[in-house]
Order: structure tokens, then C-alpha cells, then sequence
């Protein structure tokens, strides 16, 4: 497993198409994703669930990546948030 924290830097945060973005790639991955954020944890791979995190540009979130290709996920994750 990898948790580690990230700084949202994509301009006005995860809003809907950046969101969407997301999610859709994330579905390639087999590994689970979370994003923790005051004290709540959000799937990543729900549109719904991101929405509802309203994640900011700046914010510092948790990344949590379990699973097989888990080091790609992240990987992937962090470049794009």
C-alpha cells in the first residue's frame, strides 16, 4: 500500500472535468484508490465521490493506492493532480 500526501495543483481544483478525467482513468487501474481529506476518505474512482470532496487547487490531500499495479497508479495520480 502507498499513502502519501500530494498537493492539488490542477487550476480550480477537482471540479467536473478534471474529475471525470480522473475517474476515467483510474478505472484502468486495478488497485483501490482513496483520497483522504479532513478526516474523510473518497473513493477515487466514484465521479460522485470527488464531487463531494469539492478538492481545491492547493489543498494537501492524502493519496491511499492498494492493490497490484498500485506504484503505476500513483505515479499516474501525482502527475496529474
Amino acid at each position: 500500500m502507498i499513502e502519501k500526501e500530494v498537493t492539488v495543483t490542477i487550476k480550480e481544483g477537482l471540479h467536473a472535468k478534471p474529475a471525470g478525467e480522473l475517474v476515467q482513468k483510474l478505472s484502468e487501474f486495478t488497485s483501490d484508490v482513496e483520497f483522504l481529506l479532513k478526516n474523510r476518505s473518497y473513493n477515487a474512482k466514484s465521479l460522485l465521490g470527488l464531487m463531494g470532496a469539492a478538492i481545491r487547487e492547493g489543498q494537501v490531500i492524502t493519496v491511499r493506492v492498494d492493490g497490484p499495479d498500485e506504484e503505476e497508479a500513483f505515479e499516474w495520480i501525482k502527475t496529474f493532480i
